[in-house]
């Protein structure tokens, strides 16, 4: 159609000698113009028609979809109706079945109410025949029901003690036989395969020299080297007539210690002055903390202990510088860790553990600081603070019965740290406190009525009390014995264990004469 209108133009601009030309060539595009048009009517209907034919179908298919899915929506909605007739059907039966318990509920309070009216009526009745044969009873014995009734309360009280002294008598000898036996062969089994050393730790250091002329130049000019070595090391030296010998006087061991190296190293590089003791002081402090670590991990790896908090490991190594009544605290640790895991293992406990609180169980006595808190309880605070299990916990804390004991462990460890600063030669006790702790002991078995006399033998492990006769019996003498030993127990601070023997006898003396 283009092309017919681009040559109708070119035509129109050749002038009008060529109209008639013209004329019928626009007769011919005209023609097809129409033949065009009618064409693209023909193509529009089919198109329209396949259009229509495509929106048919689809309308068809939406059609078919949504009469689907309303036939999916009344198949809910009925099942959703069969439900709840179901439910109205159930629950008009349970409402019928509480209508009929309910009138039988009803009809069983009418009949308790009956049955609690004539129980009343019989109890006032019961009530006035038992005032009336109290009355008789005071009238025939002489005494008012609480007289009697006090009588008799004290009479079974009496009664039920001396009972109670002979079933605890009884209980106990059973249990002795049973169990002290094989208690006693653990405890001395478990001694025998643990042999540590007695180290006796002072509050004192000797250091040898060769000759007395290092002493003065450890005095220094006017004393500056001496002040200086104190003053670095927090230890007092103490230069006399003792030949080639420099005692060195700390309570702490570490101060000790260091003192004892740093001048071991001065007198070896003869340069002694104070810049040089700092220096020499300091690296010492170094050596001895790196010693304290590396004793920790090498007592962890004798000990099999493993995955210990590099802050308790270096804990442990401290204990090599402390000491308890003369006991040096790491020996006695490790011991105790030895002692426990036999004794857990000829129980059948967990060997591991054990061993691991033995070790850590005085852990509270070479803390970085001095809190206000008693040993256990602050190796306890200690080790809950670096992540230790909850049995070794309170196995720490509960050693001296400073918390309740919750674990099997615990009482093991109490035995072991008991067992291991009661042997002979462990401990050294000052003789002051000594002799306090039997007069104490001999005070508290008099202060019982009918103790004559009392006397603590055999280093105060057994305490012997005789009584008068005439106011203790055997039954009293048994319950006597039980009643110190208890008050020992709660009352007194003692190593390994007392034994409280009672000893009561009647003389019958006559002089011929």
């Amino acid at each position: 159609m283009e092309i017919a209108i681009y040559l109708i133009v070119a035509l129109a601009g050749l002038g009008g000698g060529y109209t008639l030309a013209s004329t019928a060539i626009r007769k011919s595009i005209e023609k097809k113009s129409e033949q065009l048009v009618k064409d693209a009517e023909t193509e529009a209907e089919v198109l329209k028609k396949e259009r229509m034919l495509q929106a048919k179908e689809k309308f068809l298919q939406l059609k078919a979809e949504h009469e689907k899915a309303i036939q999916l929506r009344n198949q809910e909605v009925q099942q959703s109706e069969n439900r709840a007739k179901q439910k109205e059907s159930t629950l008009a039966q349970k409402l019928e079945e509480t209508r009929r318990k309910q009138v039988e509920l009803d009809t069983a309070k009418e009949s308790l109410k009956s049955q609690n009216e004539l129980m009343a009526r019989k109890e006032t009745e019961i009530e006035k025949m038992h005032r009336k044969q109290v009355e008789q009873l005071q009238i025939i014995a002489g005494l008012s029901a609480d007289d009697a009734k006090n009588q008799l309360v004290e009479a079974l009280k009496n009664e039920a003690k001396t009972e109670a002294a002979s079933h605890i008598k009884d209980i106990m000898d059973e249990a002795r036989l049973t169990a002290n036996k094989e208690a006693k062969r653990i405890v001395v089994q478990t001694i025998q395969r643990v042999a540590t050393e007695h180290a006796v730790e002072n509050s004192v250091s000797v250091f040898n020299i060769e000759n007395d002329e290092v002493k003065g130049r450890i005095i220094g000019r006017e004393g500056r080297n001496i002040r200086a070595i104190e003053a670095a090391t927090g230890v007092e030296i103490i230069v006399d007539d003792t030949p080639e010998a420099i005692i060195l006087s700390c309570f702490d061991p570490v101060r000790r210690e260091i003192a004892r190296l740093s001048l071991h190293q001065l007198v070896t590089d003869g340069r002694i002055h104070p810049a040089r003791i700092e220096e020499v002081v300091a690296k010492v402090k170094r050596q001895i903390d790196d010693e304290i670590v590396e004793t920790g991990k090498r007592t962890c790896i004798d000990l099999g202990i493993h995955g210990l908090h590099p802050e308790l490991t270096r804990m442990v190594g401290r204990m090599k510088y402390r000491s308890s009544y003369g006991q040096n605290l790491l020996q006695h640790s490790r011991e105790v860790a030895n002692l426990c895991a036999i004794m857990a293992a000829e129980l059948g406990l967990n060997v591991k553990l054990a061993k691991r609180a033995g070790l850590l169980h005085d852990i509270g006595k070479v803390p970085d600081d001095e809190p206000e808190l008693p040993h256990a309880i602050l190796g306890m605070k200690l080790a809950e603070k670096y992540k230790e299990k909850p049995e070794v916990c309170n196995a720490i804390g509960a050693h001296h019965d400073e918390v309740e004991m919750t674990s099997v462990i615990s009482p093991i460890i109490q035995v072991c740290d008991a067992i291991s600063g009661a042997r002979p030669g462990a401990r050294r006790e000052i003789v002051e406190s000594y002799i306090k702790r039997l007069k104490d002991m001999e005070a508290l078995a008099l202060s019982h009525p009918g103790v004559s006399s009392t006397f603590a033998i055999q280093a105060g492990r057994e305490l012997r009390v005789i009584v008068e006769s005439e106011k203790v019996s055997d039954k009293d003498a048994e319950m006597l014995s039980f009643n110190i030993s208890q008050k020992i127990q709660n009352e007194m601070t003692y190593p390994g264990q007392v034994k409280v023997t009672v000893i009561r006898e009647t003389r019958a003396v006559s002089i011929a004469r």
